[in-house]
């Protein structure tokens, strides 16, 4: 890169860590901290759900997967979009107004304490491998970009993330997630889909050069494509950072509203980031590492200038997504566990400072996992195999099945948690068998449980879930 861009990445670094202090400024109480007030209008809102699509492991991994199968690359994103398009369309109503912060403290309104524990501890682990993969990306970006030691990439980029998280909590994070999707709309769609196909001579000598494979849709197999379905839809319908970022809209209108369009967005992000990878495949056809497509792309067609401003603004939807979900991972922890454990008369204050001290230590955490791992793919189908495994089917069954009961909800998460570890183990971290293995399983121990424990008439904390339920949806229209 020539000085120009490097000049532009580490700028947009710096305004990232000014961010951090601005969001610390507004921070001031736990739900500041943890929902920036639940006061987001619709195109911030917005803004905050595309990022997730937006985020870096997104991009990376969609122009790698169009660099090895062509448009039927979309698949990935698209699954994440129809998850968060399915959470806006059938569940917001359920969830929006119920004045709770996170996922685990419903599942313990619906079924018990303990199963509110358990969950947070399956939604926390997931969200922190989120974090992982979103370091991973950042270290390949300014690996590729700078020059600089995988390892030491990883340790930087990790590092900013970490410091502008502890600071200003979900108001750093809504900030960086609109500077993200303004300009990655921008760049992506104003600069790298039109100059990559300029690159290799048009649309129609791209598929003259690319064998017919690669404009099929379901060319990477419908098997693949199921299971991301399994991951990703399903996941997002239960993920933590996304129903944190539910609960920051001002309405349920905005909260809906904006579900949907993120989801309808999706789609056609990724259909321009497979294009691109399916550009880069003419370009630099004997790419080794096709985790960096999207930065060798970059490189090869952007001039200075327009090179830096649009990398940086990936390493900023990394960031941004990675500071989602270390915050989200460090709610689930501070909110669920220790302050209703430990201690319980703890004040605002300094429930605020617990929460910056616990999004320090996942934060560490998750930046060794990412030198371990080192896979974006393989870290992020880990996380959704945790999540979708384990705490969708409770998640589901409680709002939808009035007959599912506490002693069900509980050991349902902890069976299948075992069957997601056990498989994980057994076959591989890049194995996707497992989140079947323990949906099947949370299915069925969701069902037998529930009719072995089923009281002869429902209890009352039952009663009271399905009255408040009721009662939201005649507020809520």
């Amino acid at each position: 890169m020539s000085v120009l861009d490097t000049t532009v990445v580490l700028l947009y670094f710096i305004i990232l860590i000014v961010v951090g202090f601005v969001g610390a400024k507004k921070a001031k109480t736990a739900e500041d901290y943890a929902l920036a007030g639940r006061n987001l209008g619709l195109f911030i809102y917005l803004g905050c759900l595309s990022a997730v699509i937006l985020g870096g492991a997104s991009t990376i991994g969609t122009a790698k997967l169009g660099y090895q199968f062509g448009l039927s690359g979309i698949w990935f994103v698209f699954m994440i979009g129809l998850g968060i398009t399915v959470l806006g369309l059938v569940f917001i109503h359920h969830i929006y107004g119920a004045n709770v912060t996170t996922i685990s403290e419903l599942l313990g309104r619906r079924y018990n304490k303990e199963t509110r524990l358990l969950s947070a501890l399956v939604a926390a682990i997931y969200t922190m491998m989120v974090s992982v993969t979103q370091v991973i990306g950042i270290g390949t970006i300014i690996n590729a970009v700078l020059g600089w030691n995988m390892t030491a990439s990883m340790l930087i980029g990790g590092g900013i993330v970490l410091f502008y998280t502890i600071l200003g909590g979900m108001w750093s994070v809504t900030m960086t997630d609109i500077i993200q999707f303004i300009i990655m709309t921008v760049g992506i769609f104003l600069f790298m889909l039109p100059m990559s196909l300029s690159h290799v001579g048009g649309w129609e000598a791209l598929t003259s050069r690319l064998p017919a494979t690669y404009f099929d849709f379901t060319s990477m197999g419908w098997g693949e494509i199921f299971q991301y379905f399994l991951l990703y839809t399903l996941g997002m319908v239960v993920s933590q950072d996304i129903w944190q970022r539910v609960f920051t809209a001002r309405t349920t209108k905005i909260a809906r509203s904006g579900a949907v369009y993120a989801g309808l967005y999706s789609f056609i992000y990724a259909l321009a980031l497979s294009i691109i990878g399916m550009c880069a495949l003419v370009a630099l056809p004997s790419l080794k590492d096709t985790q960096n497509v999207f930065a060798k792309m970059a490189l090869e067609i952007l001039p200075p200038g327009i090179l830096g401003l649009i990398l940086a603004s990936v390493c900023s939807a990394l960031m941004s997504t990675a500071s989602g979900t270390l915050l989200a991972s460090s709610t689930l922890l501070s909110h669920d566990i220790l302050k209703q454990y430990w201690p319980k008369d703890i004040s605002d204050k300094k429930f605020v400072f617990l929460s910056r001290l616990i999004t320090l230590v996942i934060g560490v955490i998750a930046i060794m996992f990412a030198i371990w791992i080192q896979d974006v793919l393989v870290a992020l189908d880990v996380a959704y195999a945790i999540l979708s495994g384990a705490i969708f089917v409770p998640v589901v069954l409680g709002f939808l099945w009035k007959k599912a009961t506490a002693k069900a909800g509980l050991y349902s998460i902890v069976i299948s948690s075992l069957v997601v570890f056990g498989s994980l183990a057994v076959e591989g971290l890049s194995s996707t068998n497992p989140i079947i293995y323990g949906i099947v399983t949370s299915i069925v121990s969701m069902v037998v449980l529930s009719y072995v424990s089923q009281p002869s008439s429902p209890s009352q904390e039952v009663n009271r879930f399905v009255e408040e339920e009721e009662g939201r949806k005649l507020i809520n229209g």
